[in-house]
């Protein structure tokens, strides 16, 4: 069921009129041709959703009454951060959509000292699509809120983020570690999962994080493409956190 997200949908009660933004309106019309009284799914961003048909198109906007109204139950109760060394090509697209899939709420590009990709290759101009890729894969996932991609940071940006963040960072490091599977519980609220580049993470910069308060982490005996590596990851933290 075609499924729209916006924060304008927060406190709305059953038989109440909301309207769809006008980028959305234009999606469920033109693109969905949907009709008068076709049911949609509305989700207020912060973790309620709304069932509701089509009463009214009025102008450019589509409107639609509140048919029922209950918490999301799909999103996870562990908050999970990604920070993904810069792939080169599409890869971040992917990782971007399959990641928002499992369940992870904030994805952070970093430039690492192996990442062939360099933050002026993906900067302002990229973001809108990236975020765009995510809300995507966040209707498609019936999510009860839209994960957020943010701007590209360097190594030591990244480092003092996560010195400040709290909860639990795991870097998954190709060289060895304790299992991921591990070091989580259902208990967890907040985990931030580190994955380097095509390269790998460089041995200082793993003392670095380490420094900050990471653990380095294995997945396995075999090596894992940086686009393998954090679905890997963030399917075994949503089972061992009781998510999946």
């Amino acid at each position: 069921m075609p499924r729209f997200f916006s924060p304008a949908f927060a406190g709305k009660s059953v038989g109440d009129t909301v309207a769809l933004s006008p980028e959305d309106s234009a999606h469920a019309r033109r693109s969905l041709r949907m009709n008068i009284g076709d049911a949609l799914d509305l989700c207020d961003e912060q973790g309620h959703d709304l069932a509701a048909h089509i009463t009214e198109f009025s102008g450019d906007l589509v409107f639609a009454a509140v048919d029922s109204v209950c918490d999301s139950h799909s999103e996870p109760h562990t908050r999970v951060t990604l920070y993904q060394g810069l792939p080169k090509g599409d890869k971040f697209e992917q990782i971007i959509q399959k990641s928002v899939e499992l369940g992870v709420a904030e994805i952070v590009p970093v430039e690492m000292s192996r990442s062939i990709a360099k933050i002026g290759d993906k900067g302002d101009k990229k973001l809108a699509r990236f975020q765009k890729i995510a809300d995507e894969a966040a209707g498609q996932s019936e999510r009860g809120m839209k994960p957020a991609v943010r701007p590209p940071l360097s190594f030591k940006e990244a480092v003092a983020k996560i010195q400040n963040a709290g909860g639990k960072t795991l870097v998954c490091y190709e060289r060895g570690g304790v299992p991921l599977k591990t070091v989580l519980s259902p208990a967890d609220e907040a985990v931030a999962l580190v994955i380097g580049p095509e390269g790998g993470i460089a041995p200082e910069e793993l003392q670095a994080l380490e420094a900050a308060g990471a653990t380095a982490v294995t997945l396995g005996p075999r090596i894992l493409r940086t686009e393998t590596a954090p679905l890997a990851a963030l399917a075994v933290v949503m089972d061992r956190t009781d998510n999946m």
